[in-house]
């Protein structure tokens, strides 16, 4: 039962960080006006609410490689966007914008960013050392399967690639260290999230034939939601230009995160994990 309330309350956890960017970003908002918006929510860490955009991404990132998928790939999809959330957090967007309640001086990023990067490089590798190690010694529970080496193996090419970047190649990090973060951190969770879908798809049609509608749950029209917002509002840019296009698909997409683990909370209440479906 503590191990269930554990992964209960780390879902419940992740939720509370969008609550928690979620009011930051509307107060500092509100602060300057409703007709000043930063072009993104990366940019508020160039404001008053840079605290809670840092915090609440590394929280998250914690979370998600705490928290036990239900299924071998589901966990090792979890790591992995949970690996490169701080990224996000510590290398903000180069595009600072305009719109703050009140004017702030743009500390050194170069400065913060290798400070900051350097400590989780460091923190990486001692993670992957460590698993390492666990994962052959003998006799151990957590000894990895197939699937599990290559989790590691990702793990440790991202790692390879990021580290390179930042030593050999510090201001092609700083420009696009944010953004690759992101986009990993995006193709993660919309898989984890298709995986959701197929698995409590699977799970409500055991002991007949799978329908199509057993597939067309909640969990899919999350994942829907994330992918017809960034190809709807992308192309909307393209054609029409938008200023703010990026700031209103982070937006859509971190609700989206939300209402995932509302409905995983939710549905993994009393059980932790689901149950293996074949």
């Amino acid at each position: 039962m503590d191990a269930v309330k554990t992964y209960r309350y780390l879902r419940i956890a992740m939720i509370g960080m969008v609550v928690m960017l979620g009011a930051s970003v509307l107060h500092e908002w509100w602060a300057t006006g409703w007709q000043c918006l930063q072009p993104s929510v990366s940019a508020y860490y160039y404001t008053p609410a840079r605290g809670v955009v840092v915090g609440s991404l590394v929280a998250v990132g914690v979370c998600l490689v705490v928290v036990r998928g239900s299924t071998d790939w589901e966990d090792i999809l979890l790591n992995l966007g949970g690996a490169v959330a701080p990224v996000i957090a510590f290398v903000p967007t180069p595009e600072p914008g305009g719109c703050r309640s009140v004017p702030m001086e743009v500390t050194d990023i170069p400065a913060n960013v290798a400070n900051n990067v350097f400590a989780l490089l460091v923190l990486g590798l001692a993670g992957i050392i460590v698993t390492i190690v666990i994962a052959r010694s003998a006799g151990q529970p957590d000894r990895l399967g197939p699937a599990g080496w290559f989790g590691l193996a990702a793990t440790v090419v991202l790692y390879l690639v990021a580290a390179i970047a930042f030593f050999a190649a510090r201001s092609f990090f700083l420009e696009h260290a944010h953004y690759a973060a992101a986009f990993v951190l995006f193709i993660c969770m919309v898989a984890v999230v298709i995986i959701n879908a197929w698995s409590y798809g699977r799970q409500q049609s055991q002991g007949s034939s799978p329908r199509p509608s057993d597939y067309a749950n909640a969990y899919a029209a999350v994942a829907v939601a994330m992918v017809g917002t960034l190809v709807l509002m992308l192309a909307w840019r393209a054609i029409f230009g938008w200023d703010h296009a990026v700031l209103w698909i982070e937006g859509v997409l971190i609700a989206c995160f939300a209402a995932f683990w509302t409905l995983q909370t939710r549905e993994l209440w009393g059980a932790g994990l689901r149950a293996s479906v074949r």
